[in-house]
């Protein structure tokens, strides 16, 4: 069973992973600290963190809305020990993109598609991730293509999928990505299902298929086409 002496030393902990730019300490901040959760690794790592935003991450790992409430929690009542889950539940998931050179993908999906980069490894770089709000993409350099294109284009064997929440946010990124002049393996179609999607095919060839709604909630007319 934690104690406060221990917990304390588990903020101090986490604070010098963090001026140590210790990448998997991020992945944490941004789970719990709800100001960080729009940022990149890099950025968190970048940003202001003191003792005290360590704390408040302890006392939200262990339940508690701040590290006051925490030690008020000691006073009155021992800790309760968390009961062990019966399922596991997945937080996220990370599509791998093989690519043929790490910076030229990293340049295109920031420049065309607005993500911005994550981290990188390697000199040259071999992996590196980047991402845009919600969706981070994995890119792996590999030397011959994974795939045959022309059987990837026939088949339409897709890479990744991401999603939109609105039917003119779906439009707004097909717009943006048009005017970005990237090449569209499928432009901006309803479907039978109800969805409306495109597909992007980046410089290797992967297809980058984003999907949103046909229509609003609630709307009973369809949305003018395009």
């Amino acid at each position: 069973m934690p104690n406060l002496e221990n917990l304390k030393k588990q903020a101090k902990l986490i604070l010098r992973w963090h001026r140590e730019r210790h990448y998997p300490v991020a992945a944490q901040i941004r789970g719990h600290l709800p100001r960080f959760l729009n940022m990149p690794d890099s950025e968190i790592l970048a940003a202001s963190f003191k003792l005290s935003d360590a704390q408040e991450m302890v006392a939200r790992q262990q339940g508690f809305d701040s590290w006051q409430a925490l030690k008020t929690g000691f006073s009155t009542t021992s800790l309760k020990v968390k009961s062990s889950p019966s399922k596991a539940t997945i937080v996220s998931a990370e599509p791998q993109l093989f690519v043929a050179d790490i910076q030229r993908s990293c340049e295109f999906f920031r420049e065309k598609l607005g993500f911005s980069l994550v981290f990188s490894y390697g000199k040259p770089a071999y992996y590196a991730q980047v991402g845009r709000d919600a969706a981070r993409l994995n890119l792996r350099c590999v030397e011959r293509p994974v795939i045959e294109s022309t059987v990837r284009d026939r088949e339409e064997l897709l890479s990744v999928s991401m999603t939109v929440a609105t039917a003119d946010e779906i439009k707004l990124l097909f717009l943006e990505f048009q005017s970005s002049g990237v090449a569209f393996h499928q432009t901006l179609k309803k479907q039978p299902w109800g969805a409306r999607n495109f597909v992007v095919k980046d410089l290797d060839g992967n297809l980058l298929l984003f999907a949103g709604p046909a229509r609003e909630a609630g709307d009973q007319n369809p949305p003018p086409q395009l």
